[in-house]
């Protein structure tokens, strides 16, 4: 079998039909067909579809988890391709089909080398990434305890259509994604007509005072270094040019890296949008949610991936990277349970510059499908030299093991 061939037959069906949220029974099918006659003990979710499947060394010792995430985006896709989207609105725009591709890869490399394997593979399928809390939902359901003991290592990457060249992997110790939050705010004031406003109370020009504030505030209250980001993706309010309305609203998204700056932007947030609407005698109903945590990587679980990536792949292969993104990951959930790693891998298509290529969530987003092989092999390899090591397999051993 060709390995990269399989695997870009597998992303296209799956890039085709993508499935939103929790509930992927199409996705779930056709992985459940990729996986068939692997030596695999497998099991679905009762909450979400979601597969879990565990691969049994020939030689006793620990666990390490690898995980896929397995949902698309509400995007109506703009990319050219064959095996665009079949489904209008929906599209895998964030390169999640390439992520369950990569596993399906390494959960068949790793067992064509079973008999040698120093412990058991826990492989994570996981649908609702985006903002379902999908990990949340397979950590309730048992995934860290499917093997029969708890991982002591686990591994994800994602891939990304910019800013990283094609075939480039990044990771850092410590914070390597936000916290991501939301906050809403309903601006209560009273309704009139617009060409009396001093008869009215405005809500429209206080939650727009309160939306420029946030900014004030953030670059304000925070350190540079320790960083919070605000962005208000909708406001609403109004009916008509000549009506001032009762109220408005505005919803936002709030990233963080600390879970002591996170704290003190939830407080902070909440206590100006209410002075501010006080201040102009207006009141302000404030609704902070809780999203993903910070994603943080193991120290010594990134060097080893570091390692990882420049023995097997290549020196060239691997970039540190500088800081933080201030996107978000579920497979957070999976970190503060479990000491691991979170990688990043450059997708770049070929001919297109990843300075200026359309970011993941674009309707334009576009992944090379060279990299399946070598993220499938990564993941393979991750799981198989972290076992061994825990094993202490002799170093000539391990080796061959690799490749």
């Amino acid at each position: 079998m060709n390995i990269q061939d399989e695997l870009v037959r597998l992303r296209h069906s799956l890039h085709a039909e993508p499935e939103l949220g929790l509930t992927l029974p199409r996705t779930q099918e056709k992985l459940l067909a990729a996986l068939d006659g692997l030596p695999l003990e497998i099991s679905t979710g009762e909450a979400l579809s979601s597969i879990t499947a565990v691969l049994r060394g020939g030689r006793p010792g620990p666990t390490v988890l690898l995980r896929a995430d397995m949902d698309a985006l509400p995007i109506q896709e703009r990319v050219a391709v064959p095996y665009r989207s079949k489904i209008d609105g929906r599209m895998h725009a964030c390169g999640h089909d390439l992520h369950m591709a990569m596993l399906v890869g390494a959960a068949h490399q790793l067992s064509l080398s079973r008999d040698s394997l120093a412990g058991d593979v826990v492989f994570m399928f996981q649908p609702g990434e985006e903002g379902y809390e999908g990990a949340r939902l397979m950590i309730e359901e048992g995934v860290l305890g499917a093997s029969g003991c708890r991982p002591i290592a686990a591994y994800g990457m994602h891939v990304f259509a910019t800013a990283v060249p094609t075939g480039l992997f990044l990771t850092k110790g410590g914070p390597i994604l936000a916290a991501a939050d939301t906050f809403q705010v309903i601006v209560r004031g009273r309704g009139g007509h617009g060409s009396a406003p001093h008869r009215a109370l405005d809500p429209i020009q206080v939650g727009c005072e309160i939306v420029s504030q946030l900014q004030t505030y953030v670059t304000r209250s925070f350190d540079v270094f320790d960083p919070v980001v605000v962005t208000v993706g909708q406001f609403h309010g109004g009916t008509a040019d000549n009506v001032i309305p009762d109220d408005a609203r505005f919803d936002a998204t709030i990233r963080s890296f600390s879970a002591e700056t996170r704290a003190q932007v939830k407080e902070g947030v909440v206590r100006l949008a209410r002075g501010i609407a006080e201040a102009h005698g207006l009141t302000a109903e404030c609704s902070f949610g809780i999203g993903y945590p910070v994603t943080v990587n193991d120290e010594a679980e990134a060097e080893f991936a570091a390692e990882t990536v420049r023995e097997v792949l290549g020196p060239e292969r691997y970039v540190a990277m500088a800081q933080p993104a201030t996107g978000s990951e579920d497979f957070s959930f999976v970190l503060n349970e479990v000491p691991g790693t979170f990688l990043v891998l450059g997708a770049c298509p070929a001919g297109q510059n990843p300075v200026g290529a359309p970011a993941n969530h674009s309707a334009e987003a576009a992944f090379d499908d060279g990299v399946l092989s070598d993220g499938a092999t990564l993941l393979a390899a991750l799981a198989t030299r972290r076992l061994a090591a825990a094993s202490a397999v002799p170093a000539g051993e391990l080796s061959e093991l690799t490749g």
